[in-house]
């Protein structure tokens, strides 16, 4: 690990406030105000890359290389195609439609579908997300670490950031409530599978990311799984009950 020059942060510093800023963006997210994500969320992205910058990272820690963009973008725009595939396939087939289903979204009209897929997703969810995990936390280790506990570190963390965000899932789901609702071991165990499930989507992300040198990959698959599914779900809400 390179010593810092003066006036700039420690790795190990700016790996501690990059932390720090990610408690306090997922307790105001999901406790304090929510409501304010779309403040809160690019206002903390902002303050981790001024960390890492701080820390002596550049674009090509943080996954923005001017270089790799063209790389990075076609790899995005690939993956939000396979993701509407997969979607549409699922949707179309009786035994895994239901699997759209989440009381969350009832009762939301196409315009606020919309605003969910296109404005609150990619800017409250997977811009923070994206360049917290993958490329502030993801850069910082792997400076200081090397590849391989960039990843683990990083996306076990990612795991542990939805904890908050998931506390209800058993409920909101009912291809989950059936199994895991209205008790306090189902809900542990829909926990700890959330983190597990979203350690090891990270652990893939990470991976996009080394092999596309851009952070642009990840956020593609990150943005279709999340906003695909508000889509779809909604179009088979329309179509089933007319």
């Amino acid at each position: 690990m390179q010593a810092p020059s003066t006036g700039r942060l420690s790795h190990a510093s700016a790996l501690a406030g990059a932390v720090g800023i990610l408690v306090f963006a997922n307790l105001a997210n999901n406790l304090w105000f929510p409501s304010w994500i779309l403040v809160t969320a690019p206002v903390c992205t902002g303050l981790l890359v001024l960390l890492l910058f701080r820390a002596g990272g550049d674009r090509a820690d943080l996954g923005l290389a001017r270089g790799s963009l063209g790389t990075g973008a076609r790899w995005a725009l690939a993956l939000i195609g396979i993701v509407a595939a997969g979607y549409l396939c699922a949707a179309a087939l009786p035994a895994t439609r239901h699997l759209f289903e989440d009381t969350r979204n009832e009762g939301l009209t196409g315009a606020e579908v919309l605003l969910k897929s296109f404005v609150m997703v990619p800017v409250g969810t997977v811009l923070l997300e994206e360049v917290a995990f993958r490329g502030v936390l993801y850069g910082l280790i792997l400076r200081m670490r090397g590849p391989v506990p960039a990843i683990v570190w990083s996306s076990l963390l990612f795991g542990l950031w939805h904890i908050l965000p998931s506390l209800d899932l058993a409920s909101d789901k009912p291809a989950l409530n059936s199994t895991f609702g209205g008790s306090v071991i189902g809900t542990v165990l829909v926990e700890l599978g959330t983190v597990l499930f979203t350690a090891a989507a990270g652990c893939l992300f990470c991976l996009l990311r080394r092999r596309s040198n851009s952070l642009l990959a990840p956020m593609g698959l990150h943005w279709a799984t999340n906003s695909w599914g508000y889509v779809f779900g909604y179009l088979i809400g329309a179509l089933t009950h007319g």
